[in-house]
């Protein structure tokens, strides 16, 4: 181990700035990024972070600045089969990766209804709540009775009668549209799920900020508005922070809420906008809100710090329960939705 804490990043050697990016972004935002490494590297890393030592707070900015930079000017990048096939090896076991290739590529005879029948009754919903009623009732009218009656049950109720009444009046479906709903399901539904489409390399630069402190989330920020205003833009429109929470209705408020603990609501709620405070109140009952609002009288005042971390613990059950499926998050808050 070092005798002395570093103070300039010139003093490290590669891997060992690249142990520094690992240990500031924390165990579970840097999981991707070991799955990239060969074997070779991942002793290196793990020799760097064993005897890192101290490294000062400029120096891991820098390096995280530097690292971010990277990232927001990386050129175009072109996925394949087999890009996804080493990622897959590299990272998982090979019975697993081969199961998951199966899947992306399709077997034979797999019908788009078939892979629709996989899909989670919130994510399609999330998906359809989108489309003319019409073409919702014919694309229910192709899958299962059962996963049919889920996803009506969680799109938006008005939605959910009109597309009842197209289905009891529904005909025969013309071939050519039904080939035209295939397709564009195929090209804006099912190849997002299946990730096949190229990556947008500010996503992954977003996904980091998302797990950035707020204080160095605004550092960074900063310096990246000041190089590149452009980029800076776009990793704005593409994180998720606590008042896009907006975003969800009511229903999957309702999940949400039911997974994230009462007492990190009360400090979160304090720090945030009368929208959000409402949005949530909206989504609660008559009791839940008053014994909330109870709550975050009695806390008095909440140092920013911790409404910070509240609000970012939120964020993150949100997003891992997007991730499964049980809820839906726009990443557009644009995006016309029926009601």
């Amino acid at each position: 181990m070092r005798g002395k804490a570093v103070t300039a990043a010139a003093e490290l050697s590669g891997p060992e700035k690249a142990a520094v990016v690992m240990l500031a972004l924390g165990e579970e935002a840097s999981q991707p990024l070991w799955g990239s490494f060969d074997e070779d590297e991942l002793r290196e890393v793990t020799l760097a972070i064993s005897t890192l030592g101290s490294v000062t707070a400029e120096v891991v900015e820098e390096l995280l600045f530097e690292f971010v930079g990277r990232l927001s000017n990386a050129g175009p990048i072109t996925g394949s089969l087999e890009s996804a096939r080493r990622f897959l090896e590299g990272a998982l076991p090979p019975d697993k990766a081969a199961a998951i290739l199966d899947d992306v590529k399709g077997p034979a005879g797999k019908t788009m209804w078939d892979k629709l029948a996989n899909v989670n009754e919130r994510v399609l919903s999330g998906y359809l709540k989108n489309e003319h009623p019409q073409t919702i009732a014919v694309i229910l009218s192709r899958i299962a009775p059962d996963h049919a009656a889920r996803v009506l049950a969680a799109l938006p109720d008005l939605l959910a009668e009109e597309v009842i009444n197209r289905l009891l009046t529904l005909g025969p479906v013309q071939k050519e549209a039904l080939d035209q709903i295939e397709k564009t399901l195929r090209a804006e539904f099912i190849s997002t799920l299946s990730r096949n489409e190229d990556r947008d390399p500010a996503e992954g630069v977003a996904a980091i900020f998302n797990h950035f402190e707020r204080s160095v989330e605004k550092r960074c920020m900063e310096a990246l508005e000041r190089k590149n205003p452009a980029a800076a833009a776009r990793i704005k429109a593409l994180m998720f922070v606590f008042d896009d929470l907006l975003r969800l209705d009511v229903k999957d408020m309702q999940v949400l809420l039911r997974r994230i603990d009462k007492a990190s609501l009360s400090i979160a709620l304090k720090g945030a906008g009368d929208e959000v405070r409402a949005h949530f109140f909206r989504s609660m009952s008559e009791r839940a809100g008053t014994i909330l609002r109870d709550d975050m009288e009695i806390l008095g005042p909440v140092r920013v710090r911790d409404i910070d971390a509240a609000q970012a613990k939120i964020v993150e059950t949100a997003r891992a329960l997007a991730d499964q499926g049980e809820i839906f998050l726009s990443k557009n808050a644009d995006e016309e939705v029926v009601s």
